[in-house]
């Protein structure tokens, strides 16, 4: 039986799949249809949270949270180290101890912080971008 593709998904990556008319929607449709897990912490919630009621509003925000929250296969997990790998913009490295502690597949973002974890051998973090994500789960962007 094959593992179940284990995802961090970056707050950019998140914000661009919630509305409808976004080509990348069916990422989020995808998640809600249980096609991948999603793994996050309270510090990513937040997050969440704060920048979808930013660029949409709090209702907005509040339920994508709840459903986020609801959803079987998304899971909440607890940082108990933290690596501290990005030093550039250390507020992204909640996504990466995310995807260390959960053991995660993929970490996807568009952020450009992100690309030192490629020169790092251990621990081994693989970090693709959307369209790349996309292409993963059979979506024609």
């Amino acid at each position: 039986m094959r593992d179940r593709l284990k995802v961090v998904l970056d707050t950019n990556v998140l914000l661009v799949s919630i509305s409808s008319k976004s080509k990348y929607h069916l990422i989020f449709d995808k998640l809600v249809d249980d096609e991948y897990d999603l793994f996050i912490t309270n510090e990513i919630l937040m997050e969440y949270e704060e920048v979808i009621s930013l660029k949409y509003n709090s209702s907005v925000a509040r339920d994508v949270i709840k459903s986020l929250l609801i959803l079987p296969n998304v899971y909440k997990t607890s940082i108990y180290y933290n690596w501290n790998l990005i030093t550039d913009d250390t507020d992204d490295n909640k996504f990466v101890d995310c995807a260390i502690n959960s053991n995660s597949h993929l970490l996807v973002t568009n952020d450009k912080h992100f690309q030192v974890l490629k020169n790092i051998d251990f621990p081994k973090i693989v970090v693709i971008n959307i369209d790349d994500f996309a292409s993963q789960l059979g979506i024609n962007t």
